[in-house]
């Protein structure tokens, strides 16, 4: 028995559910670029090949993301860097779009979760910040989940604790690290992105204990 609860506790990290947080229907979502659909329950729809959108009075530590991939959007456009991309992920700590935490479950070129800190001291604004800034972090440990498959509902569960980011998909430990001294001075609310797919959406949040700001122009590339 101490055998299994001890496989247990590796493998969700003692949180890996949504028990905790509370459904942000897609109405209280401030979409900062991009355009959702909101579906008849509450969901989210995505069309567009870049989406942004942030939920302002969600606290930005802990986060769920339940979503169905239908397929790459009906157009499609590259990131700044050139590269076109598909992914869906979540962003922590999402004050402005120049500063913030992204944990992205990648769908092309190569299939892979990865999680990001964009550090801009100072900017706030896409204009001014741009692409730059990225740092991927390297995980301590967690396993590489399976490629997304289409037409199948997906969790990408987040939650940073003092300075250690864990993260689950599908309910499996599948990144684990520190983020370091730069994202843990960072504050803001919880958020979503994804470029070029077509996505059902449905996020759950924890509530901020305070309020957090937000920058008006979180409209990062």
């Amino acid at each position: 028995m101490k055998l299994v609860l001890l496989a247990c506790a590796l493998l969700f990290g003692g949180s890996a559910s949504a028990d905790e947080l509370a459904r942000a229907p897609a109405a209280r979502w401030r979409v900062t670029k991009g355009r959702i659909e909101t579906l008849s329950d509450g969901r989210a729809r995505v069309r567009e090949p870049k989406m942004r959108a942030v939920v302002p009075d969600a606290d930005g530590d802990e986060a769920e993301l339940r979503f169905t991939y239908l397929g790459p959007s009906d157009a499609s456009a590259p990131l700044g860097s050139g590269e076109m991309r598909r992914q869906i992920g979540l962003k922590l700590r999402a004050a402005d779009g120049c500063n913030l935490v992204y944990v992205m479950w990648r769908i092309e070129p190569k299939a892979q979760l990865v999680v990001s800190v964009k550090s801009n001291p100072g900017m706030r604004t896409h204009r001014e910040c741009g692409n730059r800034g990225y740092h991927n972090l390297v995980a301590r440990a967690g396993t590489q989940p399976a490629a997304l498959a289409p037409n199948v509902e997906h969790r990408l569960h987040a939650k940073i604790d003092g300075r250690i980011l864990r993260v689950w998909a599908d309910r499996a430990l599948a990144w684990e690290g520190d983020i370091g001294d730069v994202a843990s001075a960072m504050r803001g609310p919880t958020g979503v992105r994804s470029d070029n797919v077509r996505a059902d959406f449905e996020l759950y949040t924890r509530a901020a204990k305070v309020p957090l700001a937000v920058s008006p122009s979180d409209d990062e590339d």
